[in-house]
């Protein structure tokens, strides 16, 4: 290529797999013309640690501790979808107060979970402020999430057939308290990012791409959402309890029909708000009874297909029973694996300084994606 005259070379530089612009151990390699970035290839396959493998020599109720640990961020969400799969599998009527407390448990993960995401992205654009005030309140959460379970990260609440316990006394109270703090917090981030030249100009028209890019992609969830389609597997293809809550899908643009890193960040700050709507209602809808199903089973056989919406997009689950106690066959698909494969396109076009930035928007957790 030749601009001005001068001769320009486009060369391959590698971002990791140590480069701190990662969100997990991977390498992405990208093909630059000057700082404009012309081509990219994600390398994923560091982390693999073979769980569907492992998974199909354990028992059934003994794969919650490795579901649990697909995604140090999101742990009851990757082990409700597997309990979801075994469930239909083993034909299990979950109690109604179950399907609650594991919705409750669920949009906590959520809120963490993207308190989480948002604490990490802040630092990719050079604001270590942010980093400190979303991790702040991300523990209120973590307090929340111990409290039934007894774990703190990985909480292995979700149970075959029901959860591991009731609430604990006052859990309604203390979880109240601490929705009423954060969203006074809410209004905090808006002054300091939403409202922030720096943030904004970092985020704004950097990393577009459509809503027909993305179906046609397979990007899911926020990443999504952020691009105006209005799709939610909470609604599509509804479990537990989630039809019978008073709660909407969000969507955000960045123009129409297309999505920006400044959208992204907005979806997920109204998610949590709409999380903190949903768990209100469960408390308010919430029966009592019991927690368990009184029929577990030990062994099953047939096939089961669950997916949910875990808080990076489609989490899927496909299970194969013999008759025996243990799965046959067991295969995970995490909503990163094909958001992070897109990269290349839309990474195309922007500037080697914005790859923190448009790379961080999505949410990345290479845990999940690599199993």
């Amino acid at each position: 290529n030749t601009r001005g005259g001068v001769v320009m070379a486009e060369m391959w530089i590698s971002m990791g797999p140590q480069h701190p612009m990662t969100h997990g151990l991977w390498t992405l390699k990208v093909k630059v013309d000057g700082e404009t970035i012309v081509d990219a290839d994600p390398e994923l396959g560091y982390l693999h640690r073979s769980v569907e493998k492992m998974g199909e020599r354990r028992k059934y109720f003994m794969n919650t501790t490795l579901t649990d640990r697909l995604c140090y961020a999101s742990s009851t969400t990757w082990t409700h979808n597997y309990v979801l799969a075994v469930e239909e599998l083993m034909e299990i009527e979950v109690p109604t107060r179950a399907q609650y407390l594991r919705t409750i448990m669920l949009e906590l993960q959520r809120l963490a979970s993207h308190l989480m995401w948002a604490g990490a992205y802040m630092p990719d654009l050079g604001h270590i402020t942010g980093a400190l005030y979303f991790w702040r309140d991300r523990e209120l959460f973590l307090n929340l999430l111990e409290l039934p379970s007894g774990s703190r990260l990985l909480y292995n609440y979700m149970r075959i057939g029901g959860v591991k316990r009731d609430l604990p006394d006052g859990f309604e109270e203390k979880t109240e308290r601490v929705l009423k703090l954060f969203e006074q917090r809410l209004d905090e981030y808006a002054d300091l990012f939403e409202n922030s030249k720096i943030f904004r100009m970092r985020t704004e028209d950097v990393g577009k791409f459509t809503g027909t890019q993305a179906m046609n992609l397979g990007i899911t969830g926020p990443n999504l959402r952020g691009c105006g389609v209005k799709h939610d597997l909470r609604v599509e293809d509804t479990y537990e309890i989630y039809e019978e809550l008073d709660w909407d899908v969000c969507t955000r643009e960045a123009g129409p029909g297309y999505s920006d890193c400044f959208s992204r960040y907005m979806i997920r700050i109204d998610e949590m708000k709409e999380s903190v709507k949903i768990i209100r209602d469960c408390f308010k809808k919430m029966p009592k009874g019991p927690t368990m199903s009184s029929r577990v089973p030990v062994r099953a056989s047939g096939e089961a297909f669950r997916r949910t919406e875990d808080s990076r997009g489609e989490a899927l689950m496909y299970l194969v029973g013999d008759g025996s106690d243990r799965p046959y066959r067991w295969k995970i698909k995490s909503p990163m694996f094909t958001t992070i494969s897109a990269c290349p396109y839309y990474l195309k076009g922007y500037k080697l300084a914005d790859i923190p930035a448009i790379m961080g928007s999505i949410d990345i957790c290479i845990g999940e994606t690599d199993k």
